[in-house]
């Protein structure tokens, strides 16, 4: 069998080469770019631009691998440390990198400085316990990074500073102990992750008061079911609201989502967290929840509403549109009567009415991926004229009352204690009383009286005893009053016999009356 070379024809001037330079220069090239020709090691399995190396026992990387490779799979080998000499040559680009199940205790800085394009990185279920600041540097345009089933029970705040482009971070099945809040807030916050699972930790209770700061679109994307949370009210309140606003974090994994209650220091039992009547939670405490995270708006009648559509899917590559609780669809540069759209989102409702309240929609549309988000407010109208009046009417029957009060007890205070005979005739009355009092002294004498008449000594009769007869009657402040009428000593003894005074003058030793003679 012989083999014939067709030479083609050539230009006039032209130099055609010989078959021995065309072989010696595939040759040189072979020799200084072996990787270029599309070679796949004996170890690994490559297909155009994939290569995978999967439980091939293998430590390192491959140093002759085909360079132009776009996905690596070096899953299930025995892989310990990466270091900056673990990949030996550059990989410009190798955008997925999958390093899972091996043995990777560690990571150094400048271990991904080959890589420098990766856009996923996964280096789930090794043996990870803590991740070091600046690790990760070099990964400018990384947008997946996948660290789940490992035992990082640590972050460095700025382990993944300069990951301005990651999306999703998987730390599921690890042992952390505290919510990772330096991803959202701070200064090494990623403003593109919408996608965060720390679900099945350590993760006792969540920052309220950090996580009211994130904005919805990222806020839709922290999946944390699976952690031992402790039973709290305010935890149920902001599942609850996540529940209402139809999250999938919360909506697929919602009897994932358990709370331990401790009855003392060794006991406790599992409740579920999004069961109704969750420990008797109010309904106030779900509300507050709702105002602060700015879901519920309060206005009054006639006075103007401003509302911010907190979506933040994009900026001005966003369009946003309302609708209304009548179905109504509020759009920017309409004439919509009291109601106005403005291109950044807000809402504005000049002079609202009680017809106005209601839930409202804000659906959020990025023009450049295509995507949307809905985010429902609640606006509640009050008429603030007919609150103030019945605040006004309770005012006054509150003033009412305690002013009866007041007066009764002045009242009371000078009917005890203040006489109500009048100032002038005070020394008349004290004068009176002690003329009662000189009678007293004569008419109670057993014997006779240095001030009686002759005449009553030659009789011999005596008064033994005059009892006072006491008078309760009105006006008297309860004094007792020696006879009824107003007389003095002089008139009683006198011979004028009053009808009333006869029967009030009796003898304790005697049943017939006593009266002294003139």
């Amino acid at each position: 069998m012989s083999l014939r070379f067709h030479t083609l024809p050539t230009l006039p001037g032209a130099v055609r080469p010989g078959c021995r330079e065309l072989l010696c220069l595939l040759v040189i090239t072979m020799m200084v770019n072996p990787g270029v020709s599309g070679m796949c090691p004996t170890a690994c399995i490559c297909a155009t631009d994939i290569v995978s190396c999967t439980n091939k026992n293998l430590s390192k990387v491959p140093g002759n691998l085909f360079r132009l490779m776009k996905r690596l799979d070096l899953s299930h080998n025995r892989i310990g440390l990466l270091d900056a000499d673990w990949i030996p040559v550059s990989f410009v680009k190798l955008s997925t990198l999958i390093i899972r199940h091996n043995n990777i205790t560690s990571i150094s800085t400048g271990s991904f400085s080959t890589t420098p394009n990766l856009k996923c990185l996964d280096l789930s279920s090794n043996r990870l316990k803590s991740v070091k600041s600046a690790v990760f540097q070099e990964l400018k345009v990384l947008e997946v990074l996948l660290l789940y089933n490992n035992r990082i029970s640590s972050l460095d705040p700025a382990a993944f500073g300069g990951l301005s482009h990651l999306q999703k971070l998987y730390l599921s099945g690890n042992l952390l102990t505290q919510f990772p809040m330096d991803l959202y807030v701070g200064r090494f916050r990623l403003p593109d992750l919408t996608f965060l699972d720390v679900s099945y930790n350590r993760i006792p209770s969540i920052p309220m008061h950090h996580l009211n700061l994130v904005p919805g679109k990222q806020l839709r994307g922290i999946y944390l079911h699976g952690n031992p949370f402790v039973c709290d009210c305010s935890l149920y309140s902001l599942l609850i609201f996540w529940y209402r606003r139809h999250f999938s974090s919360v909506m697929d994994f919602k009897n994932d989502y358990t709370c331990r209650l401790w009855s003392d220091s060794r006991h406790s039992r599992q409740l579920s967290l999004l069961q109704d009547s969750f420990l008797n939670c109010s309904e106030s405490v779900i509300n507050s929840s709702f105002h602060a995270l700015g879901f519920i708006h309060e206005a009054q009648v006639g006075e103007r509403l401003v509302v911010h559509c907190d979506s933040k899917t994009g900026n001005g590559n966003t369009d946003f549109i309302w609708v209304g609780p009548d179905n109504r669809l509020l759009e920017p540069d309409k004439d919509m009567g009291n109601f106005r759209v403005f291109y950044n989102g807000s809402l504005v409702i000049e002079s609202p009415g009680l017809e106005d309240a209601g839930v409202y929609s804000c659906i959020a549309m990025n023009r450049q991926r295509l995507l949307n988000e809905t985010v429902d407010i609640m606006i509640n109208v009050s008429n603030f004229t007919i609150n103030r009046s019945h605040a006004h009417e309770a005012f006054n029957t509150a003033f009412t009352t305690l002013a009866a009060c007041v007066a009764s007890i002045v009242l009371v205070l000078l009917y005890l204690y203040l006489t109500p005979c009048p100032c002038k005739c005070k020394s008349k009355r004290q004068k009176d009383v002690l003329n009662q009092s000189s009678v007293h002294s004569s008419v109670l004498s057993p014997g006779p009286s240095g001030d009686a008449s002759t005449d009553e000594r030659k009789a011999g009769k005596r008064v033994v005893f005059l009892e006072p007869l006491k008078d309760t009657a009105a006006g008297q402040n309860g004094k007792v009053r020696l006879f009824p009428s107003e007389t003095t000593a002089e008139g009683i003894l006198k011979s004028t016999r009053v009808k009333s005074d006869s029967d009030s003058v009796t003898s304790v030793f005697s049943d017939t009356p006593f009266v002294a003679s003139t």
